[in-house]
């Protein structure tokens, strides 16, 4: 009698581990590749304008990274693009793509601001933790409207994403021209200050608010519930096929909704900290784009808590360098927002190497495919 050989455990254990390997490595060089593409078609481009793309590119790196003060103006980019991304990143572990980051932003930032101001003699950690709790429910319900539109009649969530954005923003508009106007704001209609104790301050050593810690919290607690709970483990299947995760019992709905408003959420924290830490008060100027920025960090970061944050701090930096780009070589400002806008479109089209690269896959599977 033959006798049927056993693998060992270390053998097994390295099965298991390759696959997770390779595909770890796929989701770090795809990225990569993509963020590559897009700096030469933007090399190409500002070439095309007469400027030197070496020279662009080095005063892009001065301008995020080459000093401290560089570096901390990137750092406040970043914060609040790493919640706006979560807010995308979260849903989409459901295969869900909600874009209303940016509304929900804008809500939560005047939900906060209106807190502050019903409550402004209170003690400025009650004032704070108002206005987080404001802002945050602003947020998530916002969001979790698009994702009950989809569940229960079926509107698509990218769409009202999109409509829902418009509709915060008539809000705004509305209550800081209207019943919340400060009549000392002529130039800028704005609500009235919250008060200068009620101001969220810096970490210390760093001229950068406190909203930065709070995005590295976030990040955390959602990896965990993601990726270490039966919540997540839920999700994902929600994600890997709605209807078989119905058919195994699965309140899809409740998970819908609950995602939604977590990500909702994290986008409402944002805008709070934006009224807390930056302006003060609720205006336009809350609506600087970072709910539409998340977006390429949350694909960028294919949709993990952990990846979000070095791609905000990429794209915070990219940001904060076209300032210096206007200075020395009388660029226009938004400059920058050409090649965010090449690096969406090269991430987007880059989602069809995955699972393609021979590199990444094993030798049979890709011999077989030749």
């Amino acid at each position: 009698m033959t006798a049927v050989p056993v693998p060992s455990p270390g053998a097994t254990g390295m099965a298991e581990l390759a696959p997770r390997l390779r595909r770890a490595g796929e989701a770090v060089a795809v990225p990569l590749i993509a963020l590559a593409v897009s700096m030469v078609l933007f090399g190409i481009f500002v070439g095309a304008a007469g400027v030197d793309p070496l020279e662009v590119y080095s005063l892009m790196y001065t301008g995020a990274f080459g000093t401290w003060f560089s570096w901390q103006n990137t750092l406040l980019r970043a914060a609040p693009l790493i919640l706006t991304a979560l807010c995308v990143a979260l849903p989409a572990h459901l295969g869900l793509v909600v874009i209303g980051a940016e509304g929900a932003l804008a809500i939560g930032g005047l939900f906060a601001t209106m807190a502050a101001l019903a409550i402004a003699d209170a003690p400025p950690a009650v004032v704070l933790t108002v206005m987080a709790i404001a802002g945050m429910a602003a947020g998530g319900a916002w969001v979790a409207l698009a994702g009950a539109l989809r569940h229960w009649r079926g509107i698509n969530e990218t769409i009202s994403g999109l409509l829902l954005f418009y509709i915060a923003r008539a809000l705004l508009n509305h209550f800081v021209e209207g019943p919340l106007k400060d009549p000392a704001s002529l130039n800028k209609p704005s609500t009235a200050h919250i008060g200068e104790a009620n101001m969220l301050g810096s970490i210390p050593g760093m001229d950068v608010h406190w909203g930065l810690a709070a995005g590295l919290a976030f990040c955390a607690a959602t990896y965990v519930l993601m990726r270490r709970s039966t919540f997540g483990f839920a999700a994902r299947m929600v994600g890997g096929n709605m209807r078989a995760a119905r058919m195994a019992g699965l309140d899809v709905g409740r998970l819908i909704l609950v995602t939604c408003f977590i990500g909702g959420a994290a986008a409402g924290l944002a805008g709070m900290l934006e009224v807390a830490a930056v302006h003060g008060r609720a205006n336009v100027s809350l609506m600087a784009g970072y709910g539409f920025t998340g977006i390429l960090v949350a694909f960028l970061a294919r949709q993990n808590p952990l990846a979000i944050v070095p791609v905000a701090i990429l794209l915070g930096g990219i940001g904060a360098s076209g300032g210096l780009l206007q200075r020395r070589l009388d660029l226009p400002d938004a400059t920058v927002l050409v090649l965010q806008g090449i690096l969406f479109v090269v991430v987007l089209a880059s989602e069809t190497l995955y699972g393609r690269l021979s590199w990444f896959r094993p030798r049979a599977a890709a011999g077989a495919t030749r």
